[in-house]
């Protein structure tokens, strides 16, 4: 082994370790700790908030002079570990969110070993990167050649491919040159009322406003009325506007609701505008044999957005976008700089760059702990992983169907389950339950609203989460009920009790007497 020379006298400092081998024991320490962590995931609370100390801790001055790295990953262990999200934990259902795996962890680490910039140039990350289209592009019957790019989640994701929408709709007047002044009308966009605010916040970001964003009922399962969908856009045609895009959910945020994507498709055809799905965690269902036919449509899309941290659990972040005519993609973002000048050779060469097909010239190595999972683990597991979700949600809905004090709110479709209170006509009951789970570090669900009324929802996304997982879940669920009504009766009796009358301030004189 190549031992590290000695520090020369007045040699300037630079970020590299003095001692390399010394270096590496730190790392190797740091690294078997956090696989341990990893593996006593069970052991500990799904959450727990952070402490007075570590906030205040998070609060100081930057220093001025370092410190050794050990001293460094003892504060760390102590202010940063035992406060993280939650979501690794098989009993964290509040959201949809990846646990993560080992090995995605490792490829993390690679990665920000090569601290490679994939913007562009010619190195091998581009390469990895359209690998991971190509892969996706089949997955979800597009052609061989739709262009995809990795983003930092599925709301960027949205928000470019309302951009490209936008652009294919206007090639004529350069709005990217001329700006929304050059547009002769209002451009209209459709989505259902279910759809996650990303798509809303797009057409604010995008300046077409929020207001021609138009939110179509959803029917019984939460998916988009079809029918009510032709008729907006039908009156909007006859109002002068023009309708230029209609976002299909495969998986809504709430529910994982999936909207009739073949029926989208048919409709954006005869109206022809663009159709994109919001498939954030849900389309990546096609990864599943038993599930892809609940996707049916999704391989007529114009364009597609989805997330790799969350059902195939890379760790964040790692959302993608794929476009289904890579022109069309190319020409939403692609500026010529000096400084990006193509060459025939060398690292300068390569006809068309990730900065080519989005805003950020800046990127991480996304691509390589996607293609890490994906290679490691094969499609066939994580298609199962995610099957087995689905089967888990069945089975909780099943429970709380059964349950006298519980009640379902929305059908389950893929993998979440929304349920109340019996009785609890204000939601209050439903509030207590999850806030006290929470706390008590047992289980993390979430709160979300059906019809102004707050209710519970688990998502079921975590590749560790089992049978037995459910089953305890029910239990802490009636326990909590039980101390939620003890809780919120005693409350409502103090409320309720006489409130002693205040005292007189003085001889014959009451708090209302005035001189």
């Amino acid at each position: 082994m190549t031992k590290t020379p000695p520090k020369q006298q007045g040699a300037a400092r630079n970020l590299d370790p003095q001692d390399w081998d010394a270096f590496r024991d730190e790392a190797h320490r740091a690294l078997d700790a956090i696989i341990d962590n990893i593996r006593g995931l069970r052991d500990g609370p799904v959450w727990r908030p952070a402490s007075s100390e570590a906030r205040a801790f998070f609060r100081r001055e930057a220093p001025r002079e370092g410190q050794a790295l050990t001293r460094t990953l003892q504060e760390f262990e102590r202010y940063v570990a035992p406060f993280s999200m939650g979501n690794r934990h098989p009993m964290f259902m509040g959201w949809v969110q990846g646990a993560g795996s080992p090995t995605g962890m490792v490829a993390e680490m690679l990665a920000a070993g090569l601290n490679a910039n994939c913007g562009g140039r010619n190195h091998i990350g581009l390469d990895v990167e359209r690998q991971i289209a190509r892969w996706m592009a089949r997955a979800f019957g597009f052609p061989e050649d739709a262009s995809g790019i990795f983003v930092t989640g599925a709301s960027m994701a949205n928000f470019l491919a309302l951009l490209v929408a936008r652009h294919h709709a206007t090639q004529q007047l350069n709005v990217r040159l001329n700006g929304l002044g050059a547009l002769k009308t209002t451009l209209v966009a459709y989505a259902s009322r279910d759809v996650h605010n990303c798509v809303r916040q797009a057409m604010e970001l995008s300046g077409l406003g929020a207001r021609h964003m138009r939110l179509i009922a959803s029917d019984e399962r939460r998916a988009m009325r079809v029918g009510d969908l032709a008729h907006a856009i039908a009156a909007d045609r006859a109002a002068g506007l023009q309708p230029f895009l209609i976002v299909g959910s495969a998986g809504t945020v709430d529910t994982g609701a999936i909207d009739d994507l073949d029926a989208l498709a048919d409709l954006a055809r005869e109206e022809d505008v663009w159709f994109h799905v919001d498939g954030a965690f849900g389309a990546l269902a096609a990864l599943s044999e038993k599930l892809r036919p609940l996707l049916k449509g999704l391989e007529r899309a114009d364009s597609i957005a989805f997330d790799f941290h969350k059902w195939l659990h890379v760790p964040y972040d790692a959302g993608f976008v794929l476009v289904r005519d890579p022109q069309a993609h190319l020409d939403a973002f692609k500026s010529d700089a000096a400084y990006l000048t193509r060459a025939p050779r060398g690292l300068a060469a390569g006809e068309i760059w990730p900065c080519d097909l989005g805003p950020d010239l800046s990127r991480g190595f996304r691509a390589l702990k996607t293609w890490f999972a994906i290679q490691t683990f094969g499609v066939d597991l994580l298609g199962e992983c995610i099957e087995r979700t689905c089967r888990l949600a069945k089975k909780l809905e099943g429970m709380i169907e059964a349950s006298a004090d519980f009640s379902m709110r929305a059908p389950v479709t893929l993998n979440i389950v929304c349920f109340g209170v019996t009785q609890d006509p204000e939601g209050a009951l439903a509030s207590e339950i999850v806030m006290a789970l929470h706390e008590s570090g047992e289980a993390a669900p979430s709160l979300t609203i059906f019809d102004g009324t707050p209710a519970i929802r688990a998502a079921i996304v975590n590749h560790r989460t089992t049978e037995e997982d459910i089953d305890r879940f029910m239990g802490l669920l009636n326990g909590e009920l039980a101390r939620a009504r003890q809780r919120l009766a005693a409350a409502d009796a103090k409320a309720r009790a006489p409130q002693p009358r205040e005292a007189p301030r003085g001889p014959g004189r009451t708090p209302l007497s005035q001189d």
